[in-house]
């Protein structure tokens, strides 16, 4: 394999690919901080249209149905990319579905102007539509484009595309920007604006190779787009690669969603992918944000919300750093760090938050563990799940198996949003427990059934999978202890080890 470097043409294309990131973090985000103007738009919009003052039930409810059906849309959308990527391809389908940004961020901008909170909830479910395509096509894309070294770098800025996203969104929604009760609307169609930007310059971009290679047969194309991407010619060994995954792809029929379940081929990757999703999302690092606003008012933070801002820049300074790790270290072992980290802090809020009350210095001692909480998700669980995906499968089964992945997702972000208020009601700071058995568990699965993929191209990753037909310490072996990996493989085997042993 030829010598790639780092291409002012690659970073542009992914870049402009990261928009769609932005996307889904700002949009996250940006509901939060005018709450309390948006429940006063819904009391008013009610009573113009009644006559009468409605009840705290009903405004919660509405608001609770503006906050949720963002991640109902999420769904949807996710389960949908192996709709848009097989048929417009890669770059195109993130062109085509700027579409629905547009839309939604219509719907919401003008939901005051026309007295509809009908608008408002539309457009946010519209917006979830696009941000779950967007959790499928760029980390698919980002994936297909780089070169193997430094996929996992490359691989991150998803993640640092969201956190940003969330950063904006929290400095965007001060009551001294856009979080005041005229501008609240043009907060929430701000997302219109990175939508035009992606339009304008994803032309610019290339089309996956590999999408052109494997799934159109453009090879000449492919080739010069490969080229051009990774600053060299020598692509030949890339190119092979792909053509051996096209003739395998052909003899092989249609990846369905029933056979990523039922094939051996498939069975363990699938499960792998939607358990790193569900480390993700069960985390608790939903519910470390919920309650940092009120740990940072006890603590004597005069402002919460430059706090909880503050959090968001750590946010952003360690997925940089995980950046630079991951390439070094590892996605296996950043993940288990990640999760270490996090159950040791889970841990030091539910004790501090049980003693602040008792010792004034134990809010203190709850921020920081929430910083460090922020942190060491930032290291593993929150970049990782979602790069790793696109690695652990073949060009066939990759989309269906991102929208399975992504709709695992935005599935168990949707429940833990629905059921965290009512479990920190009745549990209190015992909450924090269940999070750090969740954690305790997928460290334990992570360490036992997640491979390495550090340095391995997808054929490689691919036939680990179909030569052990399960995730076992054997997979790990070819990274830990290629030697004893490759005593007790075939022949073929033998060559897929030694090709990662020289990579790794």
């Amino acid at each position: 394999m030829g010598s790639t470097k780092v291409t002012s043409y690659l970073i542009f294309a992914i870049s402009v690919a990261t928009l769609g990131s932005f996307q889904f973090g700002y949009n996250t985000g940006v509901i939060n901080a005018p709450e309390t103007i948006i429940k006063e738009f819904l009391n008013n919009t009610l009573i113009n249209r009644q006559g009468t003052i409605p009840s705290e039930v009903v405004i919660t409810t509405l608001w609770s149905l503006s906050v949720a059906i963002f991640s109902i849309g999420g769904m949807m959308g996710s389960f949908s990319v192996g709709v848009f990527v097989n048929r417009f391809g890669r770059r195109n389908s993130m062109l085509i579905v700027n579409v629905f940004a547009v839309i939604g961020g219509c719907f919401m901008g003008f939901c005051k102007l026309a007295k509809s909170f009908e608008m408002l909830i539309i457009g946010r479910l519209v917006i979830g539509f696009f941000c779950g395509l967007c959790t499928g096509f760029v980390p698919m894309y980002i994936g297909e484009i780089s070169p193997t070294a430094q996929r996992g770098a490359f691989g991150t800025l998803n993640q640092l595309g969201i956190v940003i996203g969330i950063l904006v969104a929290q400095i965007f929604g001060l009551q001294s920007i856009m979080g005041s009760e005229t501008l609240w609307p043009m907060l929430l169609a701000f997302t219109i604006i990175p939508a035009i930007i992606q339009v304008l310059t994803l032309p610019f971009c290339p089309e996956s190779p590999r999408f052109l290679l494997i799934n159109k047969n453009e090879e000449v194309e492919a080739k010069t787009i490969l080229q051009r991407l990774w600053g060299t010619e020598d692509v030949g060994d890339d190119i092979q690669e792909m053509k051996e995954e096209s003739v395998r792809m052909s003899q092989e029929k249609r990846t369905t969603l029933l056979e990523l379940f039922r094939s051996p081929n498939y069975r363990q990757p699938i499960l792998i992918a939607i358990m790193l999703q569900l480390s993700q999302q069960l985390s608790g690092i939903n519910a470390v944000f919920y309650y940092s606003t009120g740990i940072f008012k006890d603590a004597g933070v005069k402002e919460p919300i430059y706090a909880t801002i503050g959090a968001g820049v750590v946010n952003t300074i360690f997925t940089v750093i995980s950046l630079f790790l991951v390439e070094r270290m590892g996605r296996r072992t950043l993940h288990l760090i990640g999760l270490a980290g996090m159950a040791g802090c889970s841990i030091l809020m539910t004790i501090s938050l049980l003693l602040k009350t008792e010792y004034a210095s134990m809010s203190f001692v709850c921020i920081v563990a929430i910083l460090v909480f922020v942190a060491f998700f930032e290291i593993g669980p929150g970049p990782i799940p979602w790069f790793i995906v696109a690695e652990l499968f073949s060009q066939g089964p990759r989309p269906v198996a991102m929208a399975v992945a992504g709709c695992s997702n935005w599935t168990s972000n949707f429940l833990v949003g629905l059921l965290f208020p009512s479990a920190a009601f009745y549990m209190g700071p015992y909450v924090f427990v269940v999070f750090t058995v969740f954690l305790l568990f997928f460290f334990i699965f992570t360490y036992w059934k997640v491979p390495e993929t550090r340095g391995r191209t997808f054929e490689e990753i691919t036939r680990a999978f179909e030569v052990g037909g399960a995730v076992n310490t054997d997979v790990s072996m070819k990274v830990i202890d290629p030697s004893v990996a490759m005593s007790k493989a075939d022949d073929e085997s033998s060559m897929v080890a030694q090709g990662v042993n020289e990579r790794v």
